[in-house]
């Protein structure tokens, strides 16, 4: 039976607090500075704070990206995989692709893909108050991704170099576009939910809602370009250019031949007992395109995803990846580490590791919320990875100039998703993508969305 929480049990409790000096420290420090970077171990600071590396990809570009106040992490993360070898095949030093090309039609087609998931779960007979309906209509469209949904993406509508479509203000801050757009495919929901239930085809529907999606996106971010025209300077001044071109043909003729999206796989760890490895998943409703290709997961321990990883930069590919970023994590030192922090000697027990990693998903303390790239690697005497360099897309006032360290034991713990070419895969593993998926409900951790 519960019971009340007293005053006294409460003025108990305040006397308790301030008769311990080392609260009172640490409350004084607490309330003028980040909680985070109070308890950052000076000690351990000084051990891995080192960016040097015995393995790493040959060149990286300039310049350091930032996703500003959106949730792009996913789409930056692939670009900035496959302009290293676009920059080294065109002989240039500072490149980047259009994240904004990619984002708007990423609105575009996930507000599609929602309207037709509103459509099927009335087909399956599900209440507009039931679990499944109200997770989809709690957030109908975000800024996050996973790989294979920015592969959709690229393999429909092709890639621009950004200074052929440059960011716009709601590319760079998206909550006010975000908000008009779930708050009209909300309404949008109940105007297709009483049409199916009425017996009535939502196809013309559809195509009426997304005019006013198509507009709306258009009016935020602009409208890519068709067509484009790409001039750019090599690294001895000579002057070049490619076009016109469409952005398919771009990618189908000048990036493709050295980054093919269909050679590479996506290789996740999850180690809760439901979800054996070597065995391939999916999530109900996770997506971004009708017709697209379905997000997918290939099951495999950790180890594997940090062999695989390792082999990549060892051949000088880079490696997109998803993990849990905000635990255990130094933002200005850029470190990722498990003994970075001292939370005990600051909050008097330990936090994040008394669960186990698969404890953590299953009651909610862990999922992963951030892709990143890794481009160089250290190991072993006998070749496994001690550490890992790390670029993200948060500008470059953190770590080495935006660059990040991350530890093998951090690794093991928060991270969940690696890409990797289909070569650095064990054929056994491969084979498990011929497998049907088990589908997993759409609110599991493992469809959770890198922002």
């Amino acid at each position: 039976m519960a019971t009340e929480l007293t005053l006294e049990e409460l003025t108990s409790l305040k006397d308790e607090f301030f008769s311990d000096e080392k609260n009172v420290v640490a409350q004084n420090a607490c309330t003028r500075a980040d909680p985070q970077e109070v308890c950052v171990s000076r000690q351990r600071l000084q051990e891995v704070s080192q960016h040097v590396f015995e393995h790493k990809v040959e060149a990286e570009i300039k310049p350091m990206t930032d996703q500003k106040n959106s949730g792009r992490c996913w789409l930056f993360a692939t670009l900035n995989v496959i302009r290293l070898p676009f920059a080294k095949a065109m002989n240039i030093e500072e490149f980047e692709f259009s994240q904004g090309h990619l984002f708007f039609w990423d609105k575009i087609e996930r507000c599609h893909f929602f309207l037709h998931n509103i459509v099927e779960t009335v087909k399956r007979g599900e209440a507009v108050d039931g679990r499944l309906v109200s997770f989809l209509l709690h957030d109908p469209t975000c800024d996050g991704g996973q790989w294979d949904m920015v592969a959709n993406l690229i393999t429909k509508h092709g890639l621009v170099p950004k200074k052929c479509f440059p960011e716009s203000f709601s590319c760079e801050s998206s909550i006010r576009l975000n908000s008009v757009l779930k708050s009209k495919l909300r309404e949008f929901a109940k105007e297709l939910r009483n049409l199916v239930e009425a017996g009535e085809d939502p196809l013309p529907t559809i195509k009426k809602q997304m005019k006013f999606v198509y507009r709306t996106v258009s009016i935020f971010l602009g409208v890519p370009p068709t067509e484009f025209t790409w001039q750019y300077l090599n690294k001895t001044k000579k002057y070049n250019s490619i076009g016109p071109i469409t952005p398919q043909q771009f990618y189908e003729q000048h990036v493709k031949p050295i980054f093919n999206l269909d050679e590479k796989v996506c290789l996740v760890t999850d180690p809760r007992p439901s979800n054996p490895y070597g065995h391939l998943y999916t999530v109900d409703c996770l997506g971004n395109m009708v017709g697209g290709r379905t997000t997918i997961y290939n099951n495999q321990p950790v180890e594997l995803l940090a062999k695989v990883a390792a082999e990549s930069i060892k051949a000088n590919e880079a490696v997109w990846f998803g993990c849990e970023v905000n635990k255990r994590f130094a933002g200005k030192a850029g470190l990722l580490d498990l003994e970075l922090h001292n939370w005990k000697s600051l909050l008097g027990e330990e936090v994040y590791l008394n669960l186990d990693k698969a404890e953590r998903l299953q009651y909610g303390d862990s999922m992963m919320t951030h892709a990143m790239v890794f481009t160089a690697v250290s190991t072993d005497d006998e070749g496994k990875p001690i550490k890992w360099r790390v670029e993200n897309s948060w500008g470059d006032d953190r770590g080495e100039k935006g660059y990040l360290l991350m530890t093998q034991r951090w690794f093991d713990e928060f991270m969940y998703e690696v890409v990797v070419d289909k070569k650095f895969v064990p054929q056994e593993v491969l084979d498990i993508f011929q497998q049907k998926p088990v589908v997993l409900p759409a609110w599991d951790p493992m469809g959770t969305l890198a922002l």
